[in-house]
């Protein structure tokens, strides 16, 4: 299995470059497409030393309503500047005004490449803390006392980062529930899904104790019975949802963020291995049809040679 990265690796690597010092500024201007359709724009519009970093997400205003501006705010601070034109969100960085540590540089560019993590953070750790304050208030209630919304938990918080496609996130009492859900463009892809996600189950049972659950329905879980819009999706390909359960010892400080930064790269590590067996299968068929047709090759008889004669006495050979 490979575990796909949290940072955006081109933006970290052009940044790294700039932050050295190795060559002088450079104005710059690259478009870098990230997974989930989100894009980066790279730009020096005013000077060689002004670098400009804006972010394009599908689903940046459902992201605003559930807390995404205070976390920018908080991991940018005075980076931040007006949105560039086409983009939602945007820091300059002055190459005259960096850290004066080198540490201090390589933590200012992890963190810049890490804005889409970031921004998708919001209604993670919103829901996080939901799970605390409904934990401490259930705290006070026995099960058959507690008041409706306790039982009932928070909102469901949608986030529509991808066409036809969702992450849907609930607190609880007792868990956060997270669902994916996700359209199957074809059967083949359906089958190697189910077969990816029995892994999860059996590895849970087996080894990892301490491991979410993990369940896999067609239909929506009862989280999102109701729900505006769930309907709607996988009209051009069949649907699925993927649910993980995070338990209190999923959700205390010391592993809630990294644990936010596993469930966000869960659909493109989904898929991508999808795709990644089917090519390995694919390549294994190719070699062995080409093994049959070695075999079949030395099969096959020689041909044989003949000489024949013409009427006037010419030999030539024919193969018989």
């Amino acid at each position: 299995m490979l575990l796909l990265d949290y940072e955006n690796t081109l933006l970290q690597s052009i940044l790294t470059e700039k932050f050295s010092g190795a060559t002088p500024p450079a104005n710059i201007d690259q478009v870098v497409s990230d997974f989930d359709g989100v894009t980066f724009h790279i730009s020096t519009p005013t000077a060689k030393t002004q670098i400009l970093i804006s972010l394009s997400i599908k689903c940046y205003k459902e992201l605003v309503s559930y807390g995404a501006e205070q976390v920018l705010e908080r991991e940018y601070g005075n980076y931040i500047t007006s949105p560039e034109p086409g983009y939602d969100f945007s820091i300059l960085i002055d190459l005259e005004n960096l850290p004066a540590a080198p540490e201090e540089k390589e933590e200012l560019v992890n963190r810049i490449a890490l804005l889409k993590r970031n921004v998708m953070a919001a209604p993670f750790e919103k829901a996080f803390d939901e799970f605390g304050t409904l934990s401490a208030e259930a705290a006070k209630y026995t099960s058959e006392s507690a008041p409706q919304g306790v039982k009932e938990g928070g909102e469901v918080m949608a986030i529509h980062y991808r066409d036809e496609e969702a992450i849907y996130i609930k607190a609880s009492h007792d868990r956060v529930t997270v669902i994916f859900s996700t359209v199957f463009r074809d059967e083949t892809d359906r089958i190697f899904g189910k077969v990816f996600l029995q892994e999860f189950v059996d590895a849970r049972r087996r080894a990892i104790q301490n491991a979410p659950q993990v369940l896999f329905r067609s239909d929506p879980p009862l989280e999102l019975q109701g729900l505006k819009g769930v309907g709607k999706t996988g009209e051009k390909g069949e649907v699925g949802f993927i649910t993980f359960v995070l338990f209190p010892r999923h959700l205390t400080p010391q592993r809630r963020e990294a644990n936010i930064s596993h469930i966000q790269t869960f659909r493109d590590y989904f898929h991508y291995h999808i795709k990644a067996s089917k090519a390995y299968i694919h390549s294994r068929m190719r070699r062995r049809t080409a093994d049959f047709l070695q075999v079949l090759n030395r099969a096959r008889p020689e041909n044989e040679e003949k000489e024949r004669k013409t009427a006037s006495g010419r030999t030539f050979r024919v193969q018989g």
